[in-house]
């Protein structure tokens, strides 16, 4: 399979792609028009295409560009499924539907951040705003957030400031502090938000409208960013007992925030979360295969330049560019290599998600 034909890192060419393939395969097409425009005035919208009937009991979800840009990674693993004839006459033939959600966040992807455009991180934003019990309370960003995102960038006296920090907490409550998520600076990196995005609302009609009535459904949420460069970590969503054990008897060597066993920080309002809301009753598996690119101080700096530049009004435009190439190479790791390890993994993780929704273990 020649897998460089399915990756880009230009939003309007994965988004033609993606229709057309679907079209090819011969699948429902659905879109959601986002309110706003793309870096270069095209169309954004949340994609959906299925594979099988309307009202299927067993389904399985695999999502891209949750965090915006990554999905120039899942655009292409979904490119890729979908061009898998064996993928998709296992699931015909065991009466698993396909749903492929391909943009979740357009805007985030088509403009090279991992932002919504309410600056929202949507892996945060799935919580129930109603309960007064959420609160800043335990996040630790305040104490961080004026060296994480300077005012001016680069600032050595920033750096200087989180070496202090690091020193006297460590890497590791830097990063939670960081990822965790927060509700105290709206312009700051990783805020939950204070009610659901765009992104979040479409989302979950999504889910009410295909996957009404499921008795089984389980998603693979796609993200790049974390662990090794090539790597596909099987994250464990948060899940009652009897999913993980799912997850782990689907998948086999999974890791998990809850154990501190997964290079992903604790967090709560997974977009994962949502099918148990919007599918009552169902019998939901979840899991996040995150895919490395490069090494964690990296990814950190090329956050906080890019979240230092959406504050500015004027930017210098070669130092904009610069940045946004840097926020790119962060997530999207542009060799034959890299893309090749990614389609080999997720077409594993998918049909061995298919055979478990068919029972087929």
């Amino acid at each position: 399979m020649n897998t460089t034909s399915y990756f880009s890192s230009n939003y309007a060419l994965q988004r033609q792609r993606f229709l057309d393939q679907a079209t090819k395969a011969q699948l429902s097409v659905e879109s959601h028009l986002h309110p706003l425009r793309g870096r270069e005035g095209e169309e954004l919208a949340m994609d959906v295409a299925r594979l099988g009937p309307a009202g299927s009991q067993h389904m399985l979800i695999i999502t891209s560009g949750t965090h915006g840009l990554e999905g120039f990674s899942g655009s292409g693993i979904q490119l890729a499924l979908m061009d898998d004839p064996e993928f998709h006459a296992l699931a015909t033939a065991s009466g698993v539907s396909i749903l492929y959600v391909h943009g979740v966040n357009p805007w985030g992807f088509s403009w090279y951040h991992r932002w919504t455009h309410e600056n929202v991180d949507l892996n945060r934003n799935f919580l129930d705003f109603s309960d007064s019990s959420i609160t800043n309370e335990g996040f630790r960003y305040p104490e961080i957030a004026d060296f994480i995102v300077p005012a001016n960038w680069p600032d050595a006296q920033a750096d200087e400031q989180m070496a202090t920090w690091i020193a006297a907490n460590d890497m590791a409550a830097l990063i939670q502090a960081v990822t965790g998520g927060q509700r105290s600076h709206p312009d700051g990196l990783f805020f939950c938000g204070n009610q659901p995005t765009w992104s979040n609302q479409t989302f979950r009609h999504v889910l009410r409208t295909h996957a009404a009535g499921c008795t089984q459904a389980a998603i693979i949420d796609l993200h790049t960013g974390l662990g090794p460069c090539g790597h596909g970590e099987r994250i464990v969503a948060p899940q009652d007992d009897r999913a993980h054990a799912r997850v782990k008897a689907w998948w086999g060597n999974v890791t998990s925030v809850a154990d501190g066993s997964s290079s992903s920080a604790k967090v709560s309002g997974y977009l994962c979360g949502a099918l148990d809301e919007e599918i009552p009753g169902a019998e939901v598996t979840a899991m996040v295969l995150e895919f490395g690119t490069v090494p964690m101080p990296e990814v950190l700096d090329a956050l906080r330049a890019d979240q230092w530049l959406i504050r500015q009004t004027d930017p210098d435009p070669v130092k904009a560019d610069a940045i946004k190439q840097q926020v790119l190479a962060a997530f999207y790791v542009d060799t034959d290599e890299w893309k090749q390890q990614l389609v080999e993994q997720a077409i594993e993780a998918s049909h061995q998600a298919a055979r478990g929704l068919a029972g087929g273990l």
